[in-house]
């Protein structure tokens, strides 16, 4: 995400200075309000360790953020656009189709032109992550789990099941009450999480917009011989717990028990990265030297793409030689959330006696 824009410190300097050099090109997300702004926002600032920047609407949206109604940073010079935008801000729960959208006499096709055109996402992809958004808000303010689920577009345990066999792409009937792994749906602050685990060891964690958590579904059903139930488990608890933990800042390394299908030099990429201390960044070709193979940059560069312990194995601190972001599955604006969400463990490493 910030692979072309300054660090958080001077985003932050601009942002209190209000300065317009970056409208358009730069936003901030308030983690203690769940509000996104442009950085020329009226509104009282922020702290510091509360702002999450980005560089885009869309991505702001995606990470669960809700616009700001002091400086409107969705507002545009489109009639339809507008009108679209107050009807979602009317009823950001709904579940919008086509047909709420043709109701309101415009044309679905239209529409979706013009909201890539300005926002880099459809209309009806920018009413899910309102959805979304809204049942993050449910979960934060301490509300159960099952209220999270229907405000999220998941509005019960079976819809929640529903999603993952339209992403296996197989009938109902092919999953097991009973069977050798069980799979669940996590909320954190950057998107439901699919946690996927057996008796003795987690095999899954993926963000569920990740393009490949179908082939990577697929994948476990094949090794496991097609037994995937649905529910909770006391190791997918402990996990839903620890990750609470991480992200609250309290939990700067997991223990957990984890276990991934992969060749002999797959697996030892894994066990590198998760020597990796938190805040910590290295480059795929300092990740190659640390295994004694510095001619394996791409080799290295596949297997920490193939990772599917989200988080857990943690790929996402590997960056480019510069120091740049570069490719992750969860997407790079959650990439930068969690290098920056690490920093703090690093800081108070610092600061302790």
């Amino acid at each position: 995400m910030l692979m072309t824009i300054p660090d958080s410190d001077t985003l932050y300097a601009a942002l209190l200075a209000r300065d317009p050099g970056y409208e358009g090109q730069v936003y901030v997300g308030v983690t203690s309000t769940g509000v996104f702004c442009r950085l020329t926002c009226p509104a009282r600032k922020p702290k510091q360790a509360n702002c999450r920047f980005f560089d885009s609407p869309a991505a702001c949206l995606a990470a669960g953020f809700r616009p700001c109604k002091r400086c409107h940073p969705l507002a545009h010079s489109d009639p339809m656009v507008t009108r679209l935008l107050a009807a979602l801000d009317a009823d950001p729960t709904r579940r919008w189709s086509e047909t709420h959208i043709r109701a309101l006499q415009i044309d679905p096709s239209t529409a979706r032109r013009a909201f890539k055109r300005a926002f880099g996402l459809s209309f009806l992809d920018m009413a899910r992550h309102r959805r979304l958004a809204a049942g993050f808000t449910t979960l934060a303010g301490g509300g159960r789990v099952i209220d999270a689920q229907i405000d999220a577009g998941f509005s019960s345990p079976d819809a929640f099941r529903q999603a993952v066999i339209r992403l296996l792409g197989l009938p109902p009937g092919h999953l097991k009450k009973s069977a050798e792994l069980t799979a669940d749906w996590i909320a954190t602050p950057l998107g439901p999480m699919i946690a996927v685990a057996g008796t003795h060891a987690i095999h899954l964690l993926e963000f569920f917009d990740r393009k490949a958590l179908p082939k990577e579904l697929c994948r476990l059903l094949k090794d496991s011989h097609g037994g995937l139930s649905f529910g909770r488990t006391p190791l997918i608890d402990r996990l839903d717990q620890a990750l609470t933990a991480y992200f609250n800042g309290s939990l700067p390394k997991f223990d957990l028990p984890l276990r991934q299908p992969g060749s002999a030099f797959q697996q030892a990429v894994w066990t590198a990265l998760q020597k990796i201390p938190p805040g910590t960044r290295l480059s795929y070709s300092q990740l190659a030297q640390s295994l004694d193979r510095p001619e394996a940059v791409r080799a290295v560069a596949r297997a920490n793409g193939a990772n599917t312990l989200a988080i857990l194995v943690p790929c996402h601190r590997i960056t480019g030689a510069d120091g740049a972001l570069t490719g992750y599955g969860g997407g790079l604006w959650r990439k930068d959330h969690l290098l920056t969400l690490e920093r703090g463990y690093t800081d108070q490493k610092r600061t302790s006696p």
